[in-house]
């Protein structure tokens, strides 16, 4: 069933070269469920379950779905926070053949219904309540906008024409439990972009290209049987889910443990009792861990790694995050459409800090252009093109949108501004809108924001641009204060006192208490020009 994502020509090429196996990602535990069933795979608030049971609970959940009369190639809404239920859930959906559609916690009514507009799934599957917020309602709401409604399926006590998540499991364990056959080069599931305007568009992946590249992840992280990995981003994230996230884990043989959020009060104890080795984090919440750290005594003697990725992290914050913690930094950039990129375990401490990682395939390329398209000098910031064995060749049903997110020749844009060092790793300079025009002077956002979180008193700061009637735009420095908020007058002799170009010195400073989030949890430098904007010319 199902066509393939891809043209039939990198097919065989990617077969050929054994990138692609034709294997499913619904199986990655399944080795480990014949081999060592009681093995611990998987352990959130409530249970812990071993890999037996995971296998068990994916096979009967699978038939369960298919007695519900979700068939094959059908796209089902999948909003569950982290714990077992939502690997479960997004497996069982894949060996039933349907296309599992990732959503967020986070996400309410209007989203979700510009995404089913897309998406046209025929069911969904989220929590009773989560973190105080009644999933049921909204799924009742959702359902009522979209013609013929939708099949509600809730992981706790259902509401009235509703149907749990359990009795689904229960229904399909006394069932004949039958793998349903899937072209791996198709559809699997679908992802949403990480853009910050807009509804995001919808990100199509297939099993083999995914799966290789949560192959190649594994292979590059060194993940094993005694990986521990702990999760507080939202799984349903491309980052935690693949890079090499839980499906990695599952893969290596490891143990994964979902937490509901980040806070150092929950994930520091979690730490050391499931002698936790590698957690990925976004770099807010690496600078929280390295203040909790810096001023408590939690034993992190296991943990290994810390990952740091979904937006730049700046080298000052990185330096200070190893020697806190105690452990190795890798940083990760990459994108749900497919690039990732790694720091190496063998990279010096300076590559560690001020980069962020080469491509982890011989089958990526990268280019890097101007603004007419064409290669920069070696060396020189520009526009990140890629494409690959895992980067996708076009957005869910979007052919109008994929002519200017794609090349001619298949090459994704990233938006992003890069320049590439001579040992093929990646230097990411901002967004391509995330420059400030200061008079014709250009600054880039980062470097100045690098400076501003060396401020003893900042927990957090954006530099961004504002309308200025003279200069067109000049620099605004957005800070979260760490205690008490440090003056314009201070921050101004703090960034001089680094040595940094007038320019580059911010024009105004403006505290807030946090930063808004786009729907994927990155810092959201549009919402906060937006923001500011609003403020600053209420009548524009």
């Amino acid at each position: 069933m199902g066509c393939s994502l891809w043209p039939a020509e990198l097919v065989g090429q990617y077969r050929d070269r054994g990138y692609w196996t034709g294997e499913r990602l619904d199986a990655v535990a399944a080795r480990f469920a014949r081999t060592v069933p009681d093995r611990i795979a998987l352990v959130d608030e409530t249970e812990r379950i071993g890999y037996g049971e995971l296998e068990r609970r994916i096979s009967a959940l699978a038939s369960g779905f298919a007695a519900q009369g979700i068939r094959p190639g059908e796209r089902v809404l999948l909003q569950l926070p982290n714990r077992v239920s939502f690997i479960v859930s997004a497996m069982a959906l894949m060996r039933a053949g349907a296309v599992p559609v990732y959503l967020l916690p986070a996400h309410r009514i209007s989203e979700l219904a510009a995404i089913a507009v897309q998406a046209a799934p025929v069911a969904y599957i989220g929590p009773a309540v989560h973190a105080g917020f009644d999933y049921r309602e909204l799924a009742g709401a959702l359902s009522q906008g979209i013609p013929g409604g939708l099949q509600l399926i809730i992981d706790g006590t259902p509401g009235e024409g509703q149907v749990a998540l359990e009795a689904v499991a229960r229904n399909g364990a006394a069932l004949a439990q039958q793998t349903v056959p899937v072209d791996t080069t198709a559809l699997a599931f679908l992802q949403l972009s990480g853009g910050t305007t807009g509804t995001p568009k919808l990100i199509p992946r297939s099993h083999d290209d995914y799966l290789y590249s949560v192959r190649r992840s594994v292979e590059i992280c060194g993940f094993d049987d005694e990986t521990v990995l702990l999760l507080v981003l939202p799984a349903a994230h491309n980052f935690p889910m693949s890079s090499p996230g839980f499906l990695g884990a599952l893969l290596a043989g490891g143990k994964v443990v979902l937490a509901g959020n980040g806070s150092p009060d929950l994930a520091f104890p979690l730490i050391e009792r499931e002698q936790v080795t590698c957690v990925p984090l976004v770099p807010p919440l690496a600078l929280a861990w390295t203040r909790a750290a810096r001023t408590s005594t939690p034993d992190l003697s296991s943990l290994e790694t810390v990952q740091v990725g979904g937006a730049k992290f700046l080298p000052g914050a990185a330096v200070e995050l190893q020697e806190v913690l105690g452990v190795q930094l890798q940083q990760v950039f990459g994108m749900a459409e497919g690039l990732v990129c790694y720091t190496r375990a063998d990279d010096d401490a300076v590559t560690v800090a001020q980069t962020q990682g080469r491509p982890m395939s011989e089958a990526d390329e990268v280019l890097i252009v101007d603004d007419a398209g064409q290669p920069v000098a070696p060396g020189d910031p520009g526009h990140l093109l890629t494409r690959g064995a895992y980067t996708i060749r076009g957005y869910y049903k979007a052919d109008e949108h994929n002519k200017t997110a794609f090349t001619a020749d298949g090459h994704y844009r990233t938006g992003d501004i890069a320049r590439q060092l001579p040992g093929g790793h990646l230097v990411v300079e901002g967004r391509s809108k995330d420059q400030i025009n200061r008079g014709g002077e250009k600054i880039s956002a980062e470097e100045v924001e690098d400076h501003l979180l060396a401020h003893p008193r900042v927990h957090d700061a954006a530099l961004v641009a504002v309308p200025d009637p003279f200069l067109g735009e000049i620099s605004c420095a957005v800070i979260v204060p760490d205690g008490v908020a440090p003056s314009r007058a201070e921050i101004v002799t703090f960034v001089r006192g680094r040595g940094v170009a007038a320019h580059k010195v911010p024009d105004r400073v403006h505290i807030v208490p946090d930063f808004p989030l786009t729907g994927v949890g990155k810092n959201s430098r549009a919402e906060l020009r937006r923001a500011l904007a609003a403020q600053l010319n209420p009548t524009a």
